[in-house]
């Protein structure tokens, strides 16, 4: 009798762990969607893409924009100073690399055409969540956001 009631708690508790299996394995795979992973966005085109980073400090403002154009990128740096509203740019130019993974890297090497001598280097992993693509820095976890989805996000509200 003892085995009889072992061997059920034993099947009940397997059959438990089957439902639960479904349902952790969804949260998984909504982990694994925000973090850019299993994403297969090689059909994506990126080309002639705006993307914009915004970071409020106290002091300054940062607005950053990534131009794809074919394998060339423009990489501009606006900062606008809170107490006395100046703004100052700085326009990087130089050429992106692209691989099957989702991970693109920026190599910008020209500063308003002349060439600087420590290049800015980025590597982001190009990620979709909600129809909305996104570039994230490997590197610090800073997020672009494509410019066109934005606008579109922002009009359906």
């Amino acid at each position: 009798m003892k085995k009889l009631i072992i061997g059920m708690l034993f099947l009940g508790t397997a059959f438990a762990a089957k439902a639960q299996y479904g349902s952790i394995n969804s949260i998984l795979n909504r982990l694994e969607e925000r973090k850019g992973l299993n994403q297969n966005l090689e059909t994506v085109n990126i080309d002639n893409k705006k993307f914009v980073f915004i970071k409020d400090e106290a002091d300054h403002t940062e607005r950053d924009f990534i131009v794809i154009k074919g394998n060339k990128a423009t990489y501009v740096e606006v900062f606008d100073d809170k107490a006395t509203g100046e703004s100052n740019s700085n326009v990087f130019s130089g050429d992106i690399v692209r691989n099957k993974k989702n991970i693109i890297s920026l190599r910008a090497d020209m500063l308003e055409n002349k060439k600087v001598p420590v290049p800015v280097a980025k590597t982001l992993l190009l990620t979709k969540q909600d129809n909305i693509l996104y570039l994230i820095d490997i590197n610090t976890r800073d997020r672009w956001i494509d410019e066109e989805s934005f606008s579109k996000a922002k009009s359906n509200k």
